[in-house]
């Protein structure tokens, strides 16, 4: 979770929510559960969201610690 989903109510896109998680398994299931197109689906979105962030956290810290240019003085 960021920190931000804390402070920020939206429902973001891409993201599971608890509401969606009916799977909760018993002692009597043996097998392992298919996966719908629509659960591989959000699971691919998922992903490219989560990726999409990290890649923008990334730039973030980029700018946060490049080495500064020295300004040449002109004469």
């Amino acid at each position: 979770m960021q920190l931000l989903e804390i402070f920020d109510s939206e429902d973001y896109k891409g993201h599971r929510s608890e509401d969606e998680d009916n799977t909760v398994p018993k002692l009597s299931d043996l097998r392992k559960t298919k996966l719908t197109l629509a659960q591989l689906n959000r699971l691919r979105i998922m992903n490219d969201v989560r990726k999409l962030e990290h890649e923008q956290k990334l730039e973030t810290v980029k700018q946060q610690y490049k080495i500064p240019v020295a300004e040449v003085p002109q004469m």
